[in-house]
C-alpha cells in the first residue's frame, strides 16, 4: 500500500550542490539519502513529495557541507498482508518465481502459483501446470496476494496466486471470457 508519511531530519548538503538554489540542494540531497531505502516500520522510501519546512542552515567543524533541519514529505510504499499486487516476473527457478512490486521482488513459491502440479522447464526458463497447460515466464504480467511480510533483516514478501483471478493476467483474461 502506499503511504505518504511526514519526516523530520537533518539533511546534509554536500559543498557541490551550494551554487543551486536552496530548495533543489535540499529536495536532491534528501532524495539521494532516502529514496530507494527500506525502514521495517515504515516501508521502502520512493520519492520526496513536498518539502515542508527548512530550517536554517549549520556548518560543522571538518564537514564542508551545510546541515539542515527539514520537515518533509515522503511516498513510501508497504506491503499489507493480504493485499492484491499487480507485478512482473523477473525471474523463474526451480522453486518458485520471483515478482517485482515496485521496488521490492516477491516470491511464489511453487506451491503457491496454480492448483495444478507445476514443473519448472530449464530449457525455456518457464514453469507449465500438468493439467492446465498453463505456463509462467520471465516478463509475464501477474496478480498475487501478499501472505508474509519481513522487511526487517532479508526483504522478504511472500506472495500467492492459488485463488480465484489470481495469477498471470492472461490466465484470468481466459478465465473470465470462459465464463461470459
Amino acid at each position: 500500500m502506499y503511504w505518504i508519511v511526514s519526516v523530520e531530519d537533518d539533511i546534509r548538503v554536500p559543498p557541490e550542490k551550494l551554487n543551486l538554489e536552496p530548495e533543489k540542494a535540499v529536495k536532491e540531497s534528501i532524495a539521494e539519502a532516502y529514496e530507494g531505502k527500506i525502514e521495517s516500520k515504515v516501508g521502502v522510501f520512493l520519492a520526496v513529495k513536498e518539502i515542508e519546512e527548512i530550517g536554517e542552515g549549520i556548518v560543522l567543524p571538518g564537514d564542508a557541507g551545510v546541515h539542515f533541519p527539514c520537515k518533509f514529505k515522503m511516498l513510501v510504499w508497504k506491503p499489507v498482508e493480504k493485499e492484491i499486487i499487480e507485478g512482473e516476473v523477473v525471474d523463474i527457478t526451480e522453486f518458485g518465481v520471483f515478482i517485482r512490486i515496485g521496488t521490492v521482488d516477491g516470491l511464489v513459491h511453487i506451491s503457491q502459483i496454480m492448483d495444478d502440479y507445476v514443473s519448472y522447464d530449464e530449457k525455456n526458463s518457464m514453469l507449465v501446470g500438468r493439467n492446465s497447460k498453463r505456463t509462467l515466464k520471465e516478463g509475464d504480467a501477474v496478480r498475487a496476494r501478499v501472505i508474509s511480510i519481513n522487511l526487517k533483516e532479508e526483504n522478504k514478501v511472500g506472495l500467492t496466486m492459488r485463488q480465484p483471478y489470481l495469477g498471470a493476467l492472461s490466465w484470468i483474461e481466459k478465465e473470465l471470457k470462459k465464463n461470459e
